[in-house]
């Protein structure tokens, strides 16, 4: 049986911070970290995606934490295909941005090696889970789409990769075996999604297991905003214990198949995604945090 780790998508969020969740004197920046790693196991770092992260915050990520702990880090936002800010570059790479917008290869280049190297740290230091690549609802199967695919591979050859699709069509039933075995092949660990199930994006909840080393529950709430309205309006959501129980079995099978599971909450709203978090933990037998 694999090791179950239940966390949060973001220890930092603005609604977290002003919840009251922290308590008192735990909460400028290492206090915050110190606290969360003391009530779970894992965390998803979704400030990476909004703007290339150093080298010196990965050490003080893993000087922060015990062993054990993991930290699973989302891809910036130029690596999957995503719109990028001037503001979230670099100055010195920011002209090249505007001049190509993102399709310099001499600048993509450039930002794979830096994002590479402020990884270091934390592979280092044993603390690195994955990192997260979550393409756009435009990335649809198809040739381009999986030589994308084989690209990131590529330029992260040795790293843990998790892939999540926005687009409902990979997982449709005839295309669901292509989408597993290709995952499979380039050794990706597969994001299963929860989220509501009424709008023509919904992803629907599969399971698949692409590389034993790792399985990852992406928990996004199920607000009917998906799709509208603003960011905290789509993920703000409220999960029942009744809903989280539909997840136990899934998340216990996927245990049966990974070495590792990553549980990882992304309703965002106050401090409902750490409330959340320790109802799963509950629900799957774990230590439950104490806050």
């Amino acid at each position: 049986m694999g090791e179950i780790k239940v966390g949060t998508c973001s220890w930092t969020d603005k609604a977290l911070l002003s919840s009251g969740w922290y308590p008192k004197g735990q909460r400028d920046a290492e206090g915050r970290l110190r606290y969360y790693a003391s009530q779970f196991p894992v965390v998803e770092v979704d400030a990476t995606y909004y703007a290339l992260p150093a080298a010196r915050n990965g050490q003080l990520w893993a000087e922060r934490t015990g062993d054990g702990f993991r930290f699973d880090v989302k891809a910036f936002s130029l690596l999957t295909g995503h719109p990028t800010r001037p503001e979230a570059m670099p100055a010195d790479l920011r002209d090249a941005l505007v001049a190509r917008g993102g399709r310099d290869p001499g600048l993509l280049d450039e930002v794979w090696q830096r994002f590479s190297g402020a990884l270091q740290p934390l592979r280092g230091a044993g603390r690195l889970g994955a990192v997260l690549f979550q393409f756009p609802p435009s990335f649809r199967p198809g040739r381009a789409a999986t030589e994308t695919l084989r690209h990131c591979r590529e330029r992260a050859a040795d790293w843990p990769l998790t892939v999540e699709f926005r687009h409902p069509d990979w997982w449709r039933p005839d295309q669901y075996a292509s989408t597993t075995a290709l995952l499979a092949e380039l050794g990706a660990a597969t994001a299963a999604v929860d989220m509501t199930q009424t709008v023509p994006a919904s992803i629907p909840p599969v399971t698949p297991v692409t590389t034993p080393r790792l399985a990852v529950v992406r928990l996004h709430g199920r607000s009917a905003c998906w799709g509208r309205g603003s960011k905290e309006d789509r993920f703000r959501h409220t999960y029942t214990p009744d809903e989280l129980a539909e997840w136990t079995p899934r998340v216990q099978a996927l245990a049966e198949q990974a070495r590792e599971v990553h549980v990882l909450f992304n309703n965002c709203c106050g401090d409902a995604a750490v409330r959340a978090a320790a109802t799963m933990c509950d629900l799957l037998g774990l230590p439950v945090p104490s806050s």
